[in-house]
């Protein structure tokens, strides 16, 4: 399994931005894809996820009501919309891939719970 990131680069604050990740490879019993991030000197953390059973989603606080995560047309893909943004949000954005069932959509946020990761995808936003 392969994850493919993209569409990240330099904002200023209050711009947007749009990710894009596909996983190519033996994905069809997936179960959810998320997004975490990493700044510098940081822990990565969660960002955004989606599960594909019922399209339930989950964000982590600091993103509610700015971004939006979306499964592309029946895909193993999904998007990340991210609007309002704010130098806080600068990082590298990693996607991830998670094969097994979850009962409890907060368990998404988990990153121990994710199979598969892509290559990080770098967001600047400047002040």
């Amino acid at each position: 399994v392969q994850l493919q990131a993209s569409g990240g680069g330099l904002v200023q604050a209050g711009g947007s931005l749009r990710l894009s990740c596909a996983a190519s490879g033996p994905t069809r019993s997936s179960y959810a894809m998320g997004w975490f991030r990493q700044a510098p000197g940081k822990e990565r953390e969660f960002v955004a996820a989606i599960r594909w059973t019922d399209y339930s989603t989950n964000y982590a606080a600091s993103v509610k009501g700015r971004f939006t995560i979306s499964r592309d047309n029946g895909k193993i893909a999904v998007n990340l919309q991210m609007n309002s943004l704010k130098p806080e949000d600068t990082a590298a954005y990693y996607c991830a891939l998670m094969m097994r069932y979850r009962r409890n959509v907060y368990e998404l946020s988990n990153k121990e719970a994710y199979d598969y990761w892509g290559q990080g995808t770098q967001v600047t936003v400047s002040s």
